[in-house]
């Protein structure tokens, strides 16, 4: 009996680059999704797709599935790193913001055209972080911000991960020993220690917690009114992938055999986290929660990317395993199409329309 076609091979595309995906993202106004390649190349595939699949609705209800009547664009690809990329965000001013293993910063626009920002010979700009307000950029132990007021920060070890807040007025910097709070108007940092190897790092929607992903295969939060620590662990592995829901009552995270998703009303108040997605021998790489709706994309080790809810136990398939890793994620702003990348070089978008789902009770 054959199984029924995954989501991608009804209302998607996919290509092949032959460079691993080592990073992507989606513009600000979610017209191109970015892939940033293991080879110094970064992939733009345009989001929408004229004469592509839809979901058409039936005067008796429910939906019906219309054919493409073109094929997709095809992906551009724009060599902008002397080695090979390493960071991937979207820029403020419109394209993205691309950090390589050659030292360079680099604004790659919508038209292909780029500008080198910084040129730092002998170092690796790994990571890279945007808002409305600026630019974020990581060298090893020191981290810079690009603005009206430029400023470098000195950190006792190497950052691992950078993120915004959702105000875009604090930078979250994980390392060595805990997260550091970089606030965009005073420069004055603030230390969240814990001892170990902090990985990952992600804010609440609300901005009062800030969470991060440790190698020592666990979780450790900040409660930043108060500075309460809040301890999450029982991991197989180590939880890289970091994603709050919409409503940031429930923090979705990689590091298991299912996504793993913990409550934040307030944290750790049922005690144990839920899971959703299905169980295999292949772990979640990567997680992604909905912009809009209670909707958690999955990615997994084997190549799978699923669609689920937090507790739930329905799962949609966005695209079946091919046995290389889901090593990249995201959705457009507005929550109409899903960007994935592999680490064997796939890149794919699939549009999932409004009719697709119906949303019961919330998270």
């Amino acid at each position: 009996m054959n199984a029924p076609p995954s989501l991608i091979e009804l209302l998607g595309a996919r290509w092949v680059t032959e460079a691993p995906v080592v990073a992507l993202a989606w513009d600000v106004a979610g017209l191109q999704a970015g892939f940033a390649l293991g080879d110094g190349t970064v992939a733009l595939a345009t989001g929408e797709w004229p004469g592509g699949p839809a979901l058409k609705p039936r005067q008796s209800g429910g939906v019906e599935f219309v054919q493409a009547r073109e094929p997709p664009a095809p992906v551009a690809r724009f060599s902008v790193h002397d080695g090979t990329c390493l960071a991937l965000a979207a820029d403020p001013e419109g394209g993205f913001l691309s950090g390589g293993d050659d030292g360079r910063l680099v604004h790659l626009k919508a038209d292909g055209t780029s500008d080198i920002l910084v040129d730092v010979h002998g170092e690796w700009i790994d990571l890279v972080a945007t808002s409305a307000g600026g630019r974020a950029y990581a060298t090893g132990r020191r981290v810079h911000w690009l603005g009206a007021r430029p400023a470098s920060l000195a950190l006792a070890g190497s950052a691992t991960a950078l993120a915004f807040n959702t105000t875009g007025d604090q930078l979250a910097i994980a390392h060595h020993g805990g997260v550091t709070l970089w606030p965009v108007d005073t420069h004055v940092p603030r230390l969240l220690g814990w001892p170990g190897y902090h990985r990952s790092v992600a804010w609440s929607r609300d901005g009062r917690y800030v969470v991060s992903g440790m190698e020592e295969n666990a979780l450790h939060g900040w409660r930043l009114p108060d500075g309460g620590d809040i301890e999450m662990g029982g991991y197989p592995g180590q939880p890289r992938s970091l994603s709050f829901s919409v409503d940031g009552r429930v923090l979705v995270t990689s590091g298991g055999l299912r996504a793993v998703c913990w409550r934040f009303d307030p944290p750790g108040s049922d005690g144990q986290p839920r899971e959703c997605g299905i169980a295999g021998k292949a772990p979640v790489t990567q997680v992604a929660c909905h912009p809009t709706h209670p909707l958690i994309a999955v990615g997994y080790h084997n190549g799978a990317v699923l669609l689920c809810q937090s507790g739930g136990t329905d799962v949609l398939f966005v695209k079946g395993a091919d046995g290389s890793p889901v090593s990249a994620i995201a959705w457009s702003p507005d929550g109409g199409r899903l960007a994935m990348g592999t680490e064997a070089g796939e890149i794919g978008l699939v549009s999932l329309p409004e009719a697709l789902f119906h949303f019961g009770s919330p998270l």
